[in-house]
């Protein structure tokens, strides 16, 4: 898959190039050839920025794995997870990294989230008998990892009160609506073609449960006001954070573990994924880089336009559609996309909210697939990457339909 997927990008990227000639922009050569060594700058920059962050949590998750802390977590969810990831044995390491990854996403702990996610992808990939080709279960991992559900989005709200906005944080129940129903397309397209049943007592009462606790951390949250949400979750984030770390450290010691000699051994670990990451990285974002470039995703935008208008439809939400189409290839270039319709458009117009609510509904679909896998040398995604951008498809159409709800 990500063979003809890669080869599709250079084509697509070759094609719109040409075009790009033949209307008399000879610019896209140059933009394209600086895309390459960018791209290959950025990889090795992310991947030696990642080595300190992740050394330090494989570190502290080896101290909180002997401390027992990292059981606690895998308790609570592990009824559940053993339902949608079956071929995992109960009591296995991978619930206890699988459950706090998807915890700090919640939280919206993002320098938490990705190291902790390497780490219970490298869990699972213990149980993998064919070390290149992923499972059902890091499938499934990664599929909720480009859906997740994050509770309170602050940097976009951030976003939105640095360009003016009268109430920055108004969208927080069309995002969570909206990343609601990706993380539930992305689940249910999972369970379709694993064939999981999702309608067991199990899985429904998790669900009821989970489903409470964001209605109610919804109901408070806006009562609240835009800096009340930023400290609340500010406090919260850091506040378990730290708890985290200091209950690891602290149990390890009451139970006598050498804990110095095991944070040290899986900081090892942490260094060595980090270097392992540079060629996949770089592989992705290459053609991620080209794609941009040669002004591909600029037609694709042209023919939906074209489209919409055609078929006689609403088409205010086509403004925003640069930051649907960018997110799952690039966070940063989502980011620029939403400020750029913020800017030309009005934070509070239709265009910029539906550009921010794109923005905090979904991940960055190619870079999750790339980093995850990576980490643990798979390159035979097999449905992953068609049931990530499922997910996506859900959270995009999901962000119009309650945008056009709340916003008319």
């Amino acid at each position: 898959m990500l063979n003809r997927v890669w080869l599709g990008f250079f084509i697509t990227a070759a094609i719109a190039i040409l075009l790009q000639l033949i209307s008399g922009n000879i610019t896209v050569l140059n933009d394209s050839v600086s895309a390459l060594f960018a791209s290959a700058k950025l990889a090795a920059e992310i991947s030696l920025g990642l080595i300190g962050v992740l050394a330090l949590w494989m570190g502290l998750m080896q101290v909180g794995e002997k401390a027992g802390v990292v059981g606690l977590f895998a308790k609570l969810f592990e009824p559940l997870l053993s339902r949608l990831m079956p071929e995992v044995p109960r009591g296995h390491a991978a619930y206890g990294s699988i459950s706090m990854n998807l915890t700090a996403n919640m939280l919206g702990l993002d320098n938490a989230a990705t190291p902790l996610g390497l780490k219970a992808m490298q869990d699972l990939q213990s149980l993998n008998t064919d070390k290149t080709v992923a499972t059902n279960a890091q499938i499934l991992f990664l599929v909720l990892n480009t859906s997740s559900v994050t509770l309170v989005p602050v940097t976009v709200f951030l976003y939105r009160a640095q360009q003016g906005s009268a109430s920055p944080a108004e969208i927080f129940l069309p995002i969570l609506l909206a990343t609601c129903a990706s993380t539930l397309v992305g689940l249910t397209v999972v369970a379709i073609v694993q064939r999981i049943s999702l309608l067991n007592s199990v899985i429904l009462g998790y669900g009821a449960l989970l489903l409470s606790l964001l209605m109610a951390s919804m109901f408070y949250l806006l009562s609240l006001s835009a800096e009340a949400i930023g400290e609340v979750s500010s406090v919260l984030g850091n506040g378990i954070l730290l708890l985290l770390v200091l209950c690891f450290v602290i149990v390890a010691g009451i139970k006598k573990v050498a804990i110095y000699d095991e944070f040290i051994e899986g900081a090892k670990g942490g260094f060595e994924q980090a270097i392992k990451l540079i060629p996949y990285l770089l592989a992705m974002l290459l053609a991620i880089g080209l794609l941009r470039a040669s002004g591909a995703l600029d037609y694709v935008l042209q023919g939906l336009a074209g489209v919409v208008s055609w078929m006689g439809y609403d088409t205010r939400f086509i403004d925003a559609m640069p930051t649907a189409i960018m997110k799952p290839f690039s966070g940063s270039g989502a980011r620029a996309m939403m400020l750029e319709t913020m800017e030309h458009h009005g934070v509070d117009s239709f265009a910029g909210r539906l550009a921010a609510i794109f923005q905090g509904s979904t991940e960055t679909t190619f870079y999750v697939l790339a980093v995850y896998f990576g980490s643990v040398g798979i390159r035979n995604g097999r449905h992953a990457l068609g049931c990530g951008l499922a997910a996506d498809l859900g959270g995009i159409t999901a962000a119009i339909a309650v945008c056009y709800w709340f916003y008319g």
